[in-house]
């Protein structure tokens, strides 16, 4: 597959800018701080802090967050210094309780890290680092779509117009020479705008035939009888494109530099403990899941949904300018600066220190 192909696919992150929301992310509700939290005998504030106050949504793409706070690795690294939590189901919500400093640092997907950079001239926030790659899927029912040339005068169901699933099907569908109305959505295929929690039903009753959606709604629809027809993550360069980030407050990274290298190493201590222990971790997951939505996942849907998320320290800085790029192309998104939406140095100090090799921003660092 030629490069500029899978670089086009760069619009799905960045589809969800002009609507200012990752409903492709929508699965947990706002949860209050937790309390009761065990902090290790002799250990110390970090900045004088009482607490850091960390943001995430309760799904399987923000595992690291999941598993961090499950198993204790965020408490760990802040010492005496209260890692407080609050679950968010939708990313504009995230960006305005950051922007409030109701949160100091947040897991979120690069449409509204980007959007809310750009919206605020780019003084609101800084990506600090990675976190998962993948987990997006078109999932189809076998009996009426045996191909990809079948998807052609099927109804496809997306999680909102204009979001990050959207355009990255729209795009697909342009390049398959298929047109189709994007505000309309009809045309050679019929885009069917349905949230991501009435999906699974729709397509169970056949409304729609397909759905182009994130984890882990497309193993649900799995666990329905439906058939992976294509994993996005194949139409990357080395099927890798960033879908959760970490941001920080610039007030608060200025500020507090210590208390956010902190969370950083907790994170990637966290990746790389979930890397060792792969099925302590996913129960840890599905744990975190339970105790913040309520309900966990059955293993028919964890299981794959787990599977299909690469988890990274590397923000992946090249595929986030590229979707920005295609996403103006698409006529979805005015140029935006994106100069300095990145501040790794602290993230790369945290590797070195773990004789890791650093990370790039793309030449999108903080000056």
């Amino acid at each position: 597959m030629p490069a500029t192909k899978p670089l086009r696919r760069t619009l799905a992150a960045l589809a969800a800018l002009p609507l200012l929301v990752l409903a492709g992310c929508g699965y947990g509700s706002q949860a209050k701080d937790d309390g009761g939290v065990d902090i290790a005998a002799g250990a110390e504030k970090i900045d004088g802090l009482d607490s850091v106050r960390i943001g995430y949504f309760g799904n399987v793409t923000h595992a690291t967050a999941l598993v961090g706070k499950q198993k204790g690795f965020f408490q760990k690294e802040l010492g005496a210094t209260e890692a407080k939590y609050a679950v968010f189901n939708a990313g504009p919500s995230e960006i305005e309780a950051l922007n409030s400093g109701s949160i100091d640092i947040g897991w979120i997907g690069p449409s509204p890290a980007i959007n809310g950079y750009a919206k605020s001239d780019g003084k609101n926030l800084r990506i600090i680092g990675g976190s998962a790659s993948g987990g997006v899927k078109l999932v189809v029912n076998p009996e009426k779509i045996k191909s990809l040339k079948d998807v052609k005068g099927k109804r496809i169901a997306t999680p909102q117009l204009g979001n990050t699933q959207d355009v990255a099907f729209l795009n697909w569908v342009a390049e398959q020479s298929w047109k189709v109305d994007a505000q309309s959505g009809k045309g050679d295929v019929t885009v069917v705008r349905s949230d991501n929690k009435v999906t699974p039903d729709a397509f169970k009753s056949g409304s729609v035939d397909g759905a182009w959606v994130p984890e882990p709604t497309a193993s649900k629809l799995v666990a329905q009888g439906g058939k992976v027809l294509l994993d996005e993550s194949t139409l990357w360069p080395d099927e890798k494109f960033v879908i959760t980030n970490i941001i920080v407050s610039q007030k608060f990274l200025e500020e507090h530099p210590k208390a956010v290298e902190a969370v950083l190493k907790a994170s990637v201590d966290t990746n790389e403990w979930i890397e060792a222990n792969p099925d302590e971790a996913k129960a840890a997951a599905n744990e975190q899941l339970a105790q913040d939505t309520g309900k966990a996942l059955p293993s028919d849907v964890l299981d794959p949904a787990w599977k299909s998320i690469r988890l990274t320290d590397d923000p992946l800085a090249a595929t986030l300018e590229a979707q920005a790029d295609h996403a103006v192309k698409a006529g979805l998104l005015e140029q935006p600066d994106l100069n300095g939406i990145y501040d790794l140095t602290l993230l790369n100090k945290v590797l070195k220190a773990k004789g890791e090799p650093a990370v790039d921003d793309a030449g999108l660092g903080a000056q």
